[in-house]
């Protein structure tokens, strides 16, 4: 692989297409291997392989190109051919590897690396399927993407060509060491064919060896009928790279007969201008619906941002919004009749209300892509444990904001490998059972109020509690002889190194697959509970917020200091009564709300802060709830609610439990963000 090109740009440009590229790529192969027909997706393969070629090309990752012309001559056959006998797993396997080597590839290509994988054997494995698969198909002496060869009368036959038409003789030598002469010959014949009435080369077959050696001893010849100018086909061909001499001549039309006779090779006419022969004058209504829905589709037009860049305006958003809190909040100003002020200051508060919502709708991106690389995981595993089962995705159209995304990828695929692996039985042992043999899990996803929810959800065997708990046992997560609910035993699974398998397999057996998941998800400021049913199967639900950004939250003051709480989390405030004070075994403060006892936690003892307000009266208590549990802190005062913009502590701070970051308030003041799972746990 080549590393002449050293412009970060375009390798980053490069590296975000192809990785879009293979994703569209897997989600068609899979799709097609479910549904054992893989027809309709075969044009959009080979379309997807042909560009991944055109742009590794042009980048000189040689491997990448060579691997992806191979993919795309199958499917070129695939596509032309219809073959009857196809081996759609066969197809699938393969395709598959290829997707993993050019994902590698690219992550060997970001991360700076200049020693690349050959994709030699990759690359025999495909032209030999493609070998059999036209044998197979009675075939077997066919030449893929070749010329035929055509007589002088074939020629003069075929002419079909107004006054106005040109012809044109082009002859090119590449570079020396440009390598893939034939594809970069194949390409340009490819660019001709979408213009060209029909053309004329000296190249019977652009797939073997020796067509390469070919080229660089003889150059390629070509010659054109088409209606375009001089200077047009002089602008397509400096769009060529990896030039080093073209000689481009307009010639007659007995001119063009000669050459073509001794080149002797003789491509079709391009398909757009068959289709516009075929297309007959009582489709008017037809063709003038697609150039309405052509035009439609030109006006609305996309461009890729750098995360970095929606960040830093997420930043600057969030400044504003300080800003106007700041000087509408000014104590200069108050007390003071100021009509015509505050009605400017409300009409600015809309529109950085309005900024700020456009930048958060900039920053969401939905489910779809995460959810569908786990069919990826369902197949893999499916086809290394011998399990039959089936992956239903719900709400993958859900939006969530980017830096989300990029935490709650990992912990789906390892509870999507939990579910199959621990959850869905072996298909003997469901068909006993009474059960469908094909096992379900489904992944879905939705809104509720700030927050996404996603649940996991398998009709397998369930969690086995009994065996469980002796592990936690064994481990010493749990002391014998005490009594624990569903709930604590289960979330035992989430403890590091620990695993009820008893063998080490390529998925389980090490106890490192759900401490990620976990941890992951409270990272995000999230949660996650265990539902099972023995013999009915497994449910894990994650809750995650929209985004990291903003939060609407209440402001409350412990002696000099500011607290912020995130408003999801605050179930009711209220001032509390001795007399509802009682104490546990171990002497800990709790209150009694409508018959149910909850902890109460001063924050001024958790954070060791000065305040005048110790009573239990003269404070207030602010009943916070995270993952089914509930506590009470108690606090000097509400200040009132705010929407903050999140500040992450420096990496140089040390992680305080309870907290998750800072903001800054309106009056210069700063706020710290309580966690409420950390308070709590």
């Amino acid at each position: 692989m080549s590393s002449g090109i050293d412009n970060d740009s375009m390798v980053e440009i490069y590296i975000h297409e192809t990785e879009q590229l293979v994703e569209q790529l897997e989600t068609i192969i899979i799709e097609g291997e479910k549904t054992q027909d893989m027809t309709s997706g075969i044009p959009e393969i080979f379309r997807l392989m042909h560009t991944i070629k055109g742009n590794s090309m042009m980048m000189h990752y040689d491997n990448i190109a060579k691997l992806a012309h191979s993919a795309e001559d199958l499917f070129d056959y695939l596509r032309t051919e219809e073959p009857e006998e196809i081996d759609f797993k066969g197809i699938a396997d393969l395709m598959l590897e290829a997707v993993d080597f050019i994902k590698h590839e690219v992550d060997k290509i970001q991360s700076g690396e200049e020693e690349f994988a050959d994709a030699g054997v990759l690359i025999d494995a495909l032209k030999d399927y493609l070998e059999s698969l036209m044998f197979l198909n009675g075939n077997p002496e066919e030449e893929i993407k070749g010329g035929k060869e055509v007589s002088r009368e074939e020629i003069i036959d075929d002419l079909n060509f107004s006054n106005d038409d040109r012809f044109y003789h082009v002859k090119i030598i590449f570079e020396e060491d440009c390598q893939m002469e034939n594809v970069r010959a194949f390409s340009i014949v490819n660019g001709i064919g979408e213009f060209s009435k029909e053309l004329h080369h000296n190249l019977m077959d652009f797939e073997s060896d020796a067509s390469e050696e070919f080229i660089r001893e003889n150059g390629f010849e070509i010659v054109i009928g088409c209606e375009q100018n001089y200077k047009e086909l002089e602008n397509f061909f400096s769009r060529v790279s990896l030039l080093k001499d073209l000689e481009l001549n307009e010639i007659n039309k007995d001119e063009y007969i000669s050459i073509a006779e001794r080149l002797g090779c003789k491509t079709e006419k391009s398909e757009v201008n068959v289709q516009k022969k075929i297309i007959k004058a009582d489709d008017k209504n037809e063709i003038e619906k697609v150039e309405k829905l052509n035009q439609t589709v030109k006006k609305r037009k996309y461009i890729s941002v750098d995360v970095e860049k929606l960040d830093n305006l997420m930043n600057l958003v969030g400044e504003i919004v300080v800003s106007e809190a700041m000087v509408t909040g000014n104590p200069e100003l108050q007390n003071l009749k100021l009509d015509n002020f505050n009605k400017a200051a409300n009409q600015m508060r809309k529109i950085i209300n309005d900024l700020q919502d456009i930048v958060m709708e900039i920053r969401m991106v939905p489910l779809s892509l995460t959810f569908q690389k786990m069919n990826r995981i369902v197949r893999d595993m499916c086809s290394k444990t011998g399990k039959n089962v089936s992956l239903e995705l719900v709400g993958q159209e859900t939006e969530v904001d980017k830096n989300i995304i990029e935490h709650i990828s990992d912990p789906l695929m390892h509870l999507i490998r939990n579910s199959i692996d621990h959850g869905i039985e072996e298909p003997d042992s469901r068909i006993k059972q009474g059960k469908d043999v094909k096992g379900k899990v489904i992944l879905e996803a939705k809104h509720s109020g700030g927050d996404v929810w996603i649940t996991v959800k398998d009709d397998g065997q369930g969690l086995d509690r009994e065996k469980i708990l002796e592990k936690a046992y064994e481990k010493g997560f749990l002391e014998r002889g005490n009594q624990y609910g569903d709930k604590e035993i289960f979330n035992m699974i989430f403890k590091p190194g620990f695993s009820t398998n008893e063998e080490i397999t390529g998925f389980s057996g090490r106890g490192v697959g759900m401490d990620v998941v976990i941890r992951n998800i409270e990272k995000i400021g999230g949660a996650i509970r265990v539902e099972s049913q023995e013999g009915q199967g497994s449910e894990f639900v994650i809750r995650i917020p929209l985004t990291l950004a903003i939060i609407d939250g209440m402001i409350t003051r412990v002696g000099k200091s500011n607290f912020t709480l995130p408003i999801i989390s605050i179930k009711e405030s209220f001032k509390a009564q001795k007399k509802d004070i009682i104490r546990d075994t171990e002497n800990h403060e709790m209150i009694l709300v409508r018959g149910k006892c909850h902890p109460i936690i001063r924050l001024h003892e958790r954070f060791e802060l000065e305040t005048d307000i110790i009573d239990i009266e003269d404070g207030i208590l602010i009943m916070v709830g995270h993952d089914n549990k509930v506590a009470c802190l108690f606090t000097d005062e509400l200040v009132g609610e705010h929407q903050v913009v999140v500040k992450n502590f420096s990496r140089f701070l040390k992680k305080t439990e309870g907290l998750t970051g800072c903001a800054l308030l309106g009056d210069g003041g700063i706020s710290m963000i309580l966690d409420p799972s950390g308070l709590i746990r």
